[in-house]
C-alpha cells in the first residue's frame, strides 16, 4: 500500500463519528503531529498517540490497530523530514479562517498543533520564550484557544489582522523548527524581514 493510501484511510479513521470527542481528526492531527516534530523533548510514541485518541479507539482488530499507529509515526516522520528540508512545510488544508473561523480547517489544524505544545509546554519556552511565544502567537491566534484574554480577543476583533497571520504560518513552522533543531544558524535566519 502506498503512503498516500495508508493516509486515504488514517483520515477515513480520524474523521469517522465513533471516536471519543476530544480524540483529534486527521487535520488536528496532522497539526498535533507537527508541534511533535517542532519540540527539541522528544515524547514517546505511546503516550502521544494516547493524547491523540484521548481513549483507545474502538478499532475492527489488532491488525487495524497496529496499521493506523504505524501510519501516524511514518506521517509524524514525513512532517519531520519536511520541515527539515529547504521546502515551506505543506499544511493538510488552506491557510485561511474564511467566513466562520470555528468551521475552517486551519483552526482545528491549529488547535492539534497547541494540543502538542501542550503535552511538553516547559520545553517550548525554556529556552528562548520571547522568540517562540512570537512565532507561536498565529498559531494561537488561528486555535481560538485563547479568545477569553483581553490581547487575543483583540486581535479577533481584526480580522485582516488575523487573516495576516493566519497566512505566515507555513514559513513560521520553518523557523520555528530552525529554532529548536538548528540552534547554530538560529541568528541570522530569524532576522524579522520588512
Amino acid at each position: 500500500m502506498s503512503f498516500a493510501e495508508q493516509l486515504h484511510r488514517l483520515q477515513a479513521f480520524l474523521d469517522a463519528d465513533d471516536l471519543h470527542e476530544e480524540a483529534l481528526d486527521y487535520v488536528a492531527a496532522h497539526g498535533y503531529l507537527t508541534a511533535l516534530s517542532i519540540c527539541s523533548s522528544q515524547v514517546p510514541e505511546r503516550e502521544w498517540i494516547d493524547a491523540l485518541f484521548a481513549e483507545p479507539p474502538h478499532y475492527r482488530s489488532d491488525a487495524e490497530r497496529d496499521e493506523i499507529e504505524a501510519t501516524l509515526i511514518q506521517l509524524q516522520a514525513h512532517i519531520a523530514r519536511q520541515l527539515a528540508s529547504d521546502d515551506e512545510p505543506e499544511l493538510p488544508c488552506a491557510a485561511d479562517l474564511g467566513e466562520e473561523p470555528d468551521d475552517s480547517d486551519i483552526r482545528g489544524w491549529c488547535i492539534g498543533f497547541m494540543e502538542g505544545v501542550f503535552l511538553r509546554e516547559a520545553a517550548w519556552f525554556e529556552n528562548a520564550e520571547d522568540e517562540v511565544s512570537e512565532l507561536l502567537l498565529p498559531i494561537m491566534v488561528g486555535s481560538g484557544l485563547f479568545e477569553e484574554q483581553e490581547e487575543f480577543a483583540e486581535i479577533a476583533r481584526d480580522r485582516d489582522l488575523m487573516d495576516e497571520m493566519v497566512e505566515q504560518i507555513p514559513e513560521l513552522l520553518t523557523a520555528l523548527f530552525l529554532l529548536f533543531n538548528a540552534p547554530d544558524e538560529k541568528p541570522a535566519l530569524l532576522k524579522p524581514r520588512h
